[in-house]
């Protein structure tokens, strides 16, 4: 248990900021796609003495001494990564997901190169060329999109076309808000006849693949895989690029080829985009792939998507319409228009009113602005880990549809949060204990 004890004689204010915190997690629930918990054994690694080494570099070559530990550490978290995910080489450096993105961008790409990747609207991410981005400026991204939003059917044909139209040097398979599967031998096939490589941006769905209960990209012959660590692989915030390839020097600037490609990940990343890495972050990720290969993890994963598709059908069979129909991943996505006579944003309110906590989301072609979309996403990553399963779900879907029909009534819906602080506290969260605010 985190008493945080020296925190509280040093600094009262940040204090409680600390405890309100674990109170919020524990009387509440999230239900916010690319959130989760982690065990105590990553936040220990998280908060340990790594913390305080510089370690420019890559194992075995170090800018400042004193590596013995933090080459070991960042050795094992690599070697860990290919062991899970079936890859030549893994970098454990890049601080985020959108970091990883760009880090591939640079190594493989030139200023004005195109990408051609997943649109916002129909579930791709801000880092797959959103007009806001500092990438959309440097590089030229073009999108495509599901073929039938009823099923999440992707216009493959489309793509193609598209593919073939605007010569891409990079396919993007990835997604932050699609509640299917990706068919990634058609893209690699697609890429193979443009003459691009296929990167699949996974962050959401990792921990699922490393689990072996969602396909690997790499089956299919995708040159790169990046992924955040701290969404389904429940582990801290970080990434991974992994690759197919051969591991070369670092320090010396090779062809672009798909041989070298680990070699020029490498450098895009160091000297590239990155100083030193953060090692106390490396450290809760070697932590958090060892336990990924552990037997009680895949029972873990298969949870998760049980109970994402029967929280999808007890939505539906209560007159809500989700995008696609249902989900084949741990995710859905809600048109609250369509569902309820109101927007994202506000059906997020609602539900943060009584501690359950989505995510305002975009539906495909949504006519609405991405500050107040139509839709929500909900996933069921960190739900799962506190140990609820479908019962739990029944539960909480009846939660949130009584809060959408009482919504205008403030008295009523602070009954209701009581009802959801006193069924959520039932459901422990690692590394929290209450007694942490009781004394």
């Amino acid at each position: 248990m985190f008493t945080f004890d020296e925190v509280q004689k040093q600094d009262p204010e940040v204090y409680k900021t600390l405890i309100g915190e674990m109170r919020r997690e524990l009387e509440g629930v999230e239900l916010i796609a690319s959130e989760n918990y982690v065990t105590p054994a990553v936040l220990q690694a998280l908060g340990s003495h790594f913390t305080n080494k510089y370690s420019e570099g890559y194992p075995g070559r170090r800018y400042y001494a004193g590596q013995k530990f933090t080459d070991q550490v960042e050795t094992i978290a690599i070697e860990r990564a290919k062991a899970l995910f079936g890859c030549d080489h893994a970098n454990v450096q890049a601080s985020s997901g959108a970091a990883a993105n760009i880090a591939v961008y640079t190594a493989w790409m030139e200023i004005g190169d195109t990408i051609l990747g997943m649109d916002l609207t129909h579930g791709g991410h801000l880092t797959h060329g959103a007009p806001v981005t500092h990438m959309a400026k440097f590089y030229n991204f073009v999108r495509y999109k599901m073929k039938d939003v009823e099923t999440g059917e992707i216009d493959y044909e489309g793509l193609r076309e598209v593919a073939k139209k605007e010569k891409p040097k990079i396919i993007l398979a990835g997604f932050s808000a699609f509640p299917r599967t990706i068919d990634y031998a058609a893209i690699k096939s697609i890429a193979d006849d443009v003459g691009a490589i296929a990167m699949a941006d996974m962050a959401h769905i990792a921990g699922l693949i490393a689990a072996g209960v969602l396909r690997n990209p790499f089956d299919d012959g995708f040159e790169v895989f990046t992924t955040t660590t701290h969404k389904t692989l429940r582990g801290p915030r970080g990434a991974l690029i992994m690759s197919k390839g051969t591991v070369g020097n670092p320090l010396k600037a090779p062809e672009k080829t798909i041989e070298n490609l680990p070699t020029l990940i490498d450098r895009s990343i160091f000297p590239g985009l990155q100083g030193g890495p953060h090692m106390h972050q490396t450290a809760a990720i070697a932590v958090a792939l060892g336990e990924a290969q552990k037997p009680e993890f895949k029972a873990y994963s298969q949870q998760i998507l049980k109970n994402a598709k029967h929280m999808a059908q007890q939505f539906m069979e209560k007159g809500c319409k989700l995008v696609t129909n249902g989900t084949d991943n741990h995710l859905m996505v809600m048109d609250c228009v369509k569902s309820f006579g109101i927007n994202g944003k506000q059906t997020e309110e609602i539900w943060e009113h009584i501690n359950i906590n989505t995510s305002k989301s975009t539906i495909p072609d949504d006519e609405n602005p991405p500050y107040k979309p139509s839709g929500v996403r909900i996933g069921t990553p960190a739900m799962t880990t506190r140990g609820m399963k479908e019962p739990e779900i029944e539960k909480l879907v009846d939660f949130m549809m009584k809060a959408i029909e009482i919504r205008n009534d403030d008295a009523a819906l602070d009954t209701l949060k009581g009802e959801v602080q006193e069924f959520c506290c039932s459901y422990p969260v690692p590394a929290i204990d209450p007694a942490a605010w009781e004394t």
